[in-house]
């Protein structure tokens, strides 16, 4: 690629002409764009692969987005691209300025509102091709590109999540500051766990009974479980699967965690179930609410939610 002059030094270089010159009938036209604006077009065109293997070719930082998924539209808006961002999807209600914006539907999204707006990129997401990938390829055959974000299953994922989305919007370094911060938390948390000479058994449950469901190996929350020095009882089986209370009972967790806020009474209902007042987490008093968008969206505020089921289960070692 041939090395450009930058162009707020050529309009520079062509203001001292001018001024050399004196008086000049023809003018030459000056570009206006900040420095920083052009700073953000330094890696374009782009050529980058999706988690489908798409390749999506882009010829400058995207001025408008539209966002599919909760936690694409996090690390957008902690990108800076508050902006940028034209439209998300129903469920997506962090940052506060998000609720503003207009939405294109959930797991059935509106192909025809999203070709209307003629968006730079739509960022999808792997976990809702089961159900919307026929739309997303109505999108692609609008022409407006799509890139699809990676399921992330770990830290290491997200953090290669976000410095993904910042190369496709012109913001890397801004994507280096996140993760950075996102380190420094997680480390911060994990180094008042060394004290901790015990691991304490966990059940959790993201949904109330009758139907209990609980991650299980092969889970962010059994990830994050793992870092925090907690063993989850859950964890012989993969992905997201349904408990018995009789089985709960009979593997007695030490901790219960709480991963649903939709109905208000959630904790005080685990403690009244049927025969749950023999688990050592009822005796203990030891049943504890998690935010769910902050444990379970792979975007900057997941280290946060490592903070929280921390002190869920290690009170002790946060001085609580």
């Amino acid at each position: 690629m041939k090395k450009m002059w930058p162009l707020w030094l050529m309009s520079l270089l062509a203001v001292f002409v001018l001024a050399a010159c004196g008086t000049a009938t023809d003018k030459p036209k000056v570009d206006a764009t900040p420095q920083e604006d052009v700073a953000s077009q330094k890696d374009f065109p782009l050529t980058i692969t999706d988690a489908v293997g798409n390749e999506i070719t882009l010829e400058k930082a995207p001025e408008t987005i539209v966002s599919m998924q909760s936690s694409n539209t996090e690390i957008l808006f902690a990108l800076g691209l508050n902006t940028e961002v034209i439209a998300v999807s129903d469920y997506d209600n962090y940052p506060a300025e998000a609720l503003e914006k207009e939405k294109i539907g959930g797991q059935q999204f509106d192909v025809e509102k999203i070709v209307a707006m003629n968006p730079d990129i739509v960022f999808a997401h792997e976990m809702g091709l089961s159900t919307g990938e026929e739309g997303l390829q109505q999108i692609r055959d609008a022409g407006i590109p799509v890139f699809v974000v990676k399921n992330a299953k770990d830290f290491e994922e997200t953090y290669a999540t976000i410095v993904t989305i910042g190369q496709a919007t012109g913001k890397s370094e801004e994507a280096e500051k996140i993760i950075a911060n996102m380190k420094e938390k997680v480390e911060e948390v994990t180094s008042k766990l060394a004290s901790v000479d015990k691991k304490k058994t966990v059940f959790v449950e993201t949904s109330p009974a009758p139907t209990i469901y609980t991650p299980g190996n092969n889970t962010f929350m059994n990830e994050i479980l793992n870092m925090v020095g907690a063993k989850n009882i859950s964890a012989d089986q993969e992905d997201w699967f349904m408990m018995s209370p009789e089985e709960i009972v009979s593997r007695n967790p030490e901790v219960i965690i709480v991963m649903y806020s939709y109905i208000d009474t959630a904790v005080e209902d685990v403690y009244k179930r049927d025969g749950f007042d023999s688990i050592t987490a009822i005796k203990n008093q030891a049943v504890v609410q998690v935010d769910e968008n902050k444990t379970s969206r792979t975007g900057p505020r997941l280290a946060e939610g490592l903070e929280e089921v921390a002190k869920a289960i290690y009170p002790e070692a946060f001085g609580e």
